[in-house]
């Protein structure tokens, strides 16, 4: 566990590991660094949203909530801009071999089509990826501190060099009449065809991905709600002394807990998940270096340990020991409506967790210590040892969102 005395300022700066990569939320800032492709950190910031938000969103317990939603959202579109920097995406959509060895049969066996390339088309015939968030800072060698972006006037659409246009009438002279008439009709088809391919590459990974959500969703509140109280009906008949309130809630949080030790310490084993862990262990390592008043050097972060009381698993851990809590005063048990009636009680369960998590990285108590102790414990699952090259991307997303004042981040 931190040496507390050694902090001399506990920061109200947070993080999360991506693919990749770290994003950090400051309080006027957020910023996200990736080791792209291309082994180069990418950098790219926006303002912190909730700011502006109502003042109901900042009373306590409300805010725990609304904070708990606008992270979770934010943190996905995070994760997903980093799969496509650290070039992810594209090692999934790469095609088999024998697809590219087909398809390169094909080219060579049919006539090459002249091309117009589109506007934002490179040079080489690759087209430049347009969709994301735009980059606020260039692509910055590993280890040097990113350059500010370029203004917009110093931006220039790539040139472009367009195929000449074909004269119809050389067209026609050039094939039949026939032959004509049956290239109208495969452009139509081919047009008709790329209008359905374009539908399902637009919508159809969508659709997917909201089946896949849906589904994860079941399948946790299944597991983590329905599964625990029907096993505890289960024990009940044989031992119907255990029938109380008290101890229901007591047998269905650990077990809980239990299934989101195991379900970590399952995935932990998985290589890429792995180095998700270890950015996790950069983000904490680089945080408790800025907490010390340490310059942010790649020597002075690795000297650091990887556990933090703020950190996301300590709270869910604290989430679900509240819940084990709230659950002793829901006197239900048939275990599809106890489900029903946990589930409304999450914001509850969230806003108090976001309390005590805040209150964890504040004080120096006792009680704070015995609180966050389960948290740090199963942080030895949820964060590894980052290398250098880590660090060198938490060091790059943490100097973007330090605050020009001092006192602002102070938690």
């Amino acid at each position: 566990m931190a040496k507390r005395e050694e902090v001399k300022k506990k920061t109200s700066i947070g993080g999360q590991a991506l693919i990749e990569g770290i994003m950090m939320r400051g309080p006027e800032k957020t910023s996200m660094a990736v080791r792209h492709v291309s082994g180069e950190i990418v950098v790219e910031e926006w303002p912190t949203s909730g700011s502006k938000r109502a003042k109901i969103w900042k009373l306590p317990l409300f805010r725990g909530v609304y904070n708990f939603v606008d992270s979770m959202v934010f943190g996905y579109k995070c994760l997903m801009r980093s799969a496509e920097l650290s070039g992810l995406e594209e090692e999934e959509e790469q095609p088999a071999k024998g697809e590219r060895k087909e398809s390169a049969a094909r080219e060579e066996a049919s006539p090459a089509p002249a091309v117009v390339p589109a506007a934002g088309a490179a040079l080489d015939g690759t087209a430049e990826e347009t969709d994301g968030p735009a980059l606020s800072a260039p692509a910055v060698p590993a280890g040097e501190a990113p350059a500010e972006p370029l203004p917009a006037e110093a931006e220039t659409a790539p040139a472009v060099l367009p195929a000449a246009p074909l004269s119809p009438d050389s067209a026609h002279q050039a094939a039949p009449e026939g032959a004509v008439k049956e290239d109208k009709g495969d452009k139509a088809d081919k047009e008709s065809k790329e209008d359905k391919e374009g539908f399902f590459a637009r919508y159809g990974m969508t659709f997917l991905m909201v089946l896949s959500s849906v589904l994860g969703v079941a399948l946790a509140i299944a597991l983590f709600f329905y599964l625990p109280s029907f096993l505890f009906n289960l024990l009940t008949k044989p031992f119907p002394a255990l029938d109380h309130t008290v101890w229901r809630a007591v047998f269905e949080g650990i077990l809980r807990i239990l299934l989101f030790i195991a379900y970590i310490a399952a995935v932990s084993l998985m290589k890429d998940i792995r180095r998700v862990f270890q950015y996790h262990g950069a983000e904490h390592k680089c945080i408790f270096c800025y907490e010390k008043g340490l310059p942010l050097t790649v020597e002075n972060v690795r000297g650091q340990i990887r556990f933090h009381p703020r950190c996301g698993t300590s709270f869910m851990i604290l989430m679900l020991i509240v819940g084990i809590v709230i659950s002793m005063f829901i006197p239900i048990s048939v275990p599809i409506l106890r489900t029903g009636v946990k589930l409304l009680t999450i914001p509850l369960v969230v806003g108090i967790g976001y309390e005590l998590i805040k209150w964890a990285g504040r004080s120096d108590s006792l009680a704070v210590r015995i609180i966050s102790a389960p948290g740090l414990w199963v942080q030895r699952l949820t964060t590894k040892e980052p290398d250098d090259s880590m660090i060198e991307v938490a060091i790059a997303a943490l100097n973007r969102v330090i605050p020009e004042d001092p006192e602002m981040d102070r938690l």
